[in-house]
């Protein structure tokens, strides 16, 4: 009966039963954020913890604009495409798949999609084994790094995984999200924020050095994955849509009848997006610029680059080279809440994505409630068991969450198509953002589009001036 009801309250079916008016301020509006915590939770783990300090320990001080950019020029994509979805009451791979041209009944970009979902699978396996990783270290079943000792812990990680997300509830998937993310990110930025006062002291001339726009030789491969994945990356802009629906924002709009009311009612949950997209932003960039800070300071002075399964090991020294031996638990308990949070708000994002894909193609109909909640279910049981065996099968984290990076990479490009072709066709131009939200939009999309240029020009072997 619970499930009855709540299906019976679909937030993707906008009906004037629906309607709610939007809260105004920021006071009335903290009890209707929550999408962005998600995405938080996803970004500050394998973007954060692995390949971002992983950028730093190779590169030191010298790419520090490309972490800013990263995760600064992908904000207005996210807030576009949920303005559209907010409108709309559609997801994003329902849009993208309206996007020309198109092969039978799938466009070009879903396409691309599924690319991009084969190369998650070594991704998300990385962040499985992390997690596997850190637990073995801290319990281990023999030898902490032996194969039977993180065999037993992947399966551990995996089946509690299912358990925990199989309800699919938002409001759990939601708490889950925000208390993971506030555990490590706090004590991270106040360690690499106190750097100055430990032996591992930067000074202004290597954070000014840090803003030269150049990579060095050797640091495209880190850089381009650091790219993809830090800040809100491809996926999580395409997720955060199904989130916004599934807070409600869409359906307290209402159906666009074109009236006044409908106009005023759908730019006031989008202010309430605004809202939301910033209090993620500023979580997940100042961990970014933590973790980088720290792998810059600690790392790569001492030749120390994480690799493998002594990954984490190779990290925990940005906290036992500052704070001492005793920190080394400290870490491993943070690393697991941090990957971990990852992995809390990948399996459901992912599972609606698969799901929405395979309803574009006919497999089901996504208006339909109860075969979507049958299908989501399905891949919340079955895709932590693919990401875990691609992990055993691999077993380098960090080589997999940077193939995870790249493509999410090229995934943007697409991203920034989508986001101006549905843009013009489906929003109404009473709910655009205005000149200057037109304005970053326009510099947002150039630069995902001039720094893939520098990238493959660099991957090719010239030079840049």
């Amino acid at each position: 009966m619970a499930i009855d009801a709540r299906l019976a309250a679909d937030p993707y079916k906008l009906t004037a039963d629906g309607i709610k008016e939007p809260p105004t301020g920021w006071g009335a509006s903290l009890r209707y954020l929550g999408p962005g915590l998600i995405v938080s939770a996803s970004i500050v783990g394998s973007g954060e913890l692995i390949a971002t300090t992983t950028l730093g320990a190779q590169a030191g001080f010298a790419l520090l604009w490309m972490v800013i950019i990263s995760t600064t020029v992908k904000v207005a994509l996210q807030v576009e495409l949920a303005r559209w979805t907010i409108s709309t009451g559609e997801p994003a791979l329902s849009g993208y798949n309206r996007v020309p041209p198109r092969f039978g009944r799938i466009g070009w970009i879903n396409v691309l999609w599924v690319l991009l979902a084969l190369s998650k699978v070594l991704q998300l396996g990385g962040i499985v084994g992390g997690v596997a990783v850190a637990l073995s270290i801290l319990m281990p079943f023999g030898d902490p790094l032996g194969t039977t000792s993180l065999a037993i812990w992947t399966v551990i990680i995996v089946l509690g995984t299912v358990t925990l997300l199989y309800s699919n509830r938002y409001s759990l998937i939601e708490r889950g999200a925000f208390v993971l993310v506030v555990v490590f990110s706090v004590l991270t930025v106040v360690i690499a924020f106190g750097l100055p006062f430990t032996p591992f002291a930067y000074d202004s001339s290597e954070i000014l050095g840090g803003l030269a726009f150049r990579i060095p030789a050797g640091a495209v491969g880190a850089a381009v994955a650091m790219f993809g994945i830090t800040g809100v990356g491809a996926d999580e802009i395409t997720f955060y849509t199904y989130w916004c629906v599934e807070k409600g924002y869409a359906r307290w709009v209402g159906p666009n009848d074109g009236s006044e009311a409908w106009v005023r009612r759908a730019n006031g949950w989008i202010k309430v997006m605004y809202k939301d997209a910033l209090v993620s932003w500023v979580v997940y960039t100042f961990s970014t610029l933590a973790f980088f800070i720290m792998g810059a300071a600690v790392l790569h002075p001492q030749g120390l680059s994480p690799e493998g399964n002594d990954m984490l090991t190779t990290l925990s020294r940005m906290y036992t080279d500052t704070l001492g031996e005793w920190a080394t638990i400290a870490f491993l308990i943070g690393a697991i809440a941090v990957l971990g949070s990852t992995l809390w708000a990948a399996v459901p994002s992912w599972a609606r994505m698969y799901t929405n894909v395979l309803a574009t193609l006919g497999a089901l109909d996504w208006r339909e409630p109860f075969a979507r909640q049958r299908w989501i279910r399905l891949f919340i049981v079955v895709l932590p068991i693919v990401w875990g065996a691609a992990y055993l099968l691999i077993s380098s984290p960090v080589i997999m969450v940077q193939i995870g990076g790249v493509m999410t990479g090229v995934f943007l490009l697409a991203v920034v198509v989508a986001v101006w072709y549905l843009r013009k066709i489906d929003v109404d131009p009473r709910l655009y953002g205005g000149r200057a939200f037109h304005l970053v939009l326009v510099v947002s999309s150039a630069a995902i589009g001039l720094l893939g240029l520098y990238t493959l020009v660099s991957v090719f072997g010239f030079t840049i001036e």
